[in-house]
């Protein structure tokens, strides 16, 4: 929880070692309350301005604290709307956090590593390798970073963040402690307020940690799909050779009945030109999830350098969502959001994105996605 300088960073402290770290400071437990309210409710990051806290406890956190968010490198602004924090955390590694503003709500899709260790073929992420877990103040720290740049404070009805989902570079379930504890963070009303149905973790498929995550929350649930078999899957998602789908199933099956309530899986599926979009795949996908409760997300692919997939035409996501609604399920087909500031699904790389210093690999995918928009229309992503 300290860093280089010695001092711990307040930011990522859950309110139970919020209260520890009072008590070790000899103080009473109720300045932890006082303290998150103006961490997470007012954006505070200097103990001078928090006015209900006595002066010599100011500058007694002064030497033992601190509150440290990720240092922003760069913000883009969709024209639709979305935007793209790229973020430096403390290896030294860049990670991405986008806003997804829709109709009545606004969602946040945060990371959890520095790069991703699972490598699936179609996400360019998992194509620069696994650099480091982030810490949870790093993981939550985007959340604060987002919702002050709003000007909005958690308490308020309308405030600019309703939803998180952790979608964003690596897989949530390999830095399990400090993804559940930013998790207790956004949901907790001392906190961001975020309601438990709000707040969704998507996985690959890493079984044992499904199983512990039952046992610590009861957040909302994603799988990451993205193939009806396992022989395609194991080219697409590598992880599935360790824990294939029957297994895989089962382990989501039971944490949605641990919740005790009328909530289902949703099931994450990339669409990839002839490789998973037939219809073959749409008549497979219903029998293998005709035991799991759930609602079908269907992503067309977002075109990144060098991945030898491409999206599938309008007419063929059409189909393969008839063929999935005619069975009896609750299918959508996510919408393209941020594709001109390459922060659709499947896109974030980390790169830092100035004007005046991109990376070649930065510039052929902005290429690639205006070529696109240019040449058809889209149906795709976020």
């Amino acid at each position: 929880m300290t860093n280089a300088t010695g001092k711990i960073n307040l930011l990522g402290l859950t309110q139970p070692k919020m209260e520890a770290f009072f008590d070790e400071l000899g103080e009473k437990r109720f300045r932890a309350g006082q303290i998150m309210k103006w961490i997470h409710h007012f954006g505070v990051d200097n103990f001078d301005d928090m006015t209900n806290v006595s002066k010599a406890l100011r500058e007694k956190l002064k030497l033992r604290a601190e509150i440290r968010a990720p240092e922003v490198v760069s913000e883009d602004i969709s024209k639709d709307g979305t935007r793209k924090w790229v973020v430096r955390v403390a290896s030294g590694s860049c990670v991405e956090t986008v806003y997804i503003p829709q109709s009545g709500r606004g969602t946040l899709c945060v990371s959890s590593q520095a790069g991703c260790a699972l490598d699936c073929s179609f996400c360019s992420t998992g194509k620069q390798g696994f650099n480091s877990d982030l810490t949870v103040a790093e993981i939550i720290g985007q959340v604060w970073l987002a919702n002050k740049s709003f000007g909005t404070i958690p308490a308020k009805m309308d405030r600019a963040i309703t939803n998180v989902v952790m979608m964003g570079m690596g897989e949530p379930l390999l830095n399990f402690d400090n993804v559940v504890d930013a998790m207790n963070l956004m949901m907790d009303d001392l906190g961001y307020g975020i309601s438990k149905r709000k707040v969704t973790l998507s996985t690959s498929g890493v079984v044992p940690m499904i199983y512990k995550l039952a046992e610590v929350t009861d957040v909302a649930l994603a799988l990451s799909l993205h193939a009806p078999n396992d022989e395609l899957r194991n080219q697409l998602v590598p992880i599935n050779k360790k824990y294939p789908l029957s297994v895989l199933l089962e382990a989501c099956n039971a944490y949605m009945s641990r919740l005790g309530e009328k909530r289902v899986l949703t099931v994450e599926y990339t669409m990839l030109k002839d490789v998973n979009d037939q219809p073959t795949h749409a008549e497979q996908m219903i029998e293998l999830l005709r035991k799991t409760p759930c609602k079908i997300n269907l992503i067309p692919f977002n075109p990144f350098p060098h991945s030898g997939y491409e999206r599938p035409s309008a007419s063929a996501i059409r189909q393969f969502q008839d063929i999935l609604h005619k069975a009896g399920y609750n299918v959508t087909v996510r919408t393209t959001r941020g594709e001109d500031i390459d922060a659709a699904c499947g896109q974030l790389v980390g790169q830092v994105a100035d004007r005046t210093r991109r990376s070649e690999r930065y510039i052929a995918v902005r290429q690639l996605a205006a070529d696109e928009q240019a040449d058809s229309p889209h149906v795709a992503v976020r």
